[in-house]
């Protein structure tokens, strides 16, 4: 495996009510919560375009995922066989990103509010897509 690293920025976090790992839902079509996303003020023209309505990926860090895990049970259920990670949303990888597609409720300077986001209060982001 090579060892090259790069740089890869936080350029916000999720602001959210949920806040225990083990209770957030696996997904955000199953329970997400309303969330906002609150970037780096000095990115605020980044949002230029964004609005309410607008469909993003947001791709997070997920910052409690265990890195050195390849084999998982899908869905943390150990009735299912295990599998490679590259086959499952789990968040424990070697890069820990999260993909998460949501609709942008309200913009507020800096900061979105979202639905519905499965992200845990804390969790950083690391990029915003539009959904095409």
């Amino acid at each position: 495996m090579s060892t090259d690293a790069f740089d890869l920025r936080r350029i916000g976090v999720v602001e959210s009510a949920l806040d225990d790992l083990d209770a957030a839902p696996k997904q955000g079509t199953e329970g997400g919560a309303e969330a906002w996303i609150a970037l780096d003020p000095a990115l605020r023209d980044g949002l230029d375009g964004v609005a309410a309505g607008s469909r993003l990926l947001v791709l997070t860090w997920l910052h409690l995922g265990d890195r050195d895990v390849l084999r998982v049970h899908p869905r943390d259920d150990v009735s299912n066989p295990l599998r490679g990670v590259f086959a499952t949303r789990s968040a424990s990888r070697p890069n820990p990103i999260g993909l998460h597609e949501v609709e942008v409720l309200e913009v507020e300077g800096h900061r979105l509010r979202v639905a519905p986001l499965e992200a845990i209060d804390g969790t950083p982001v690391v990029d915003l897509k539009p959904v095409l």
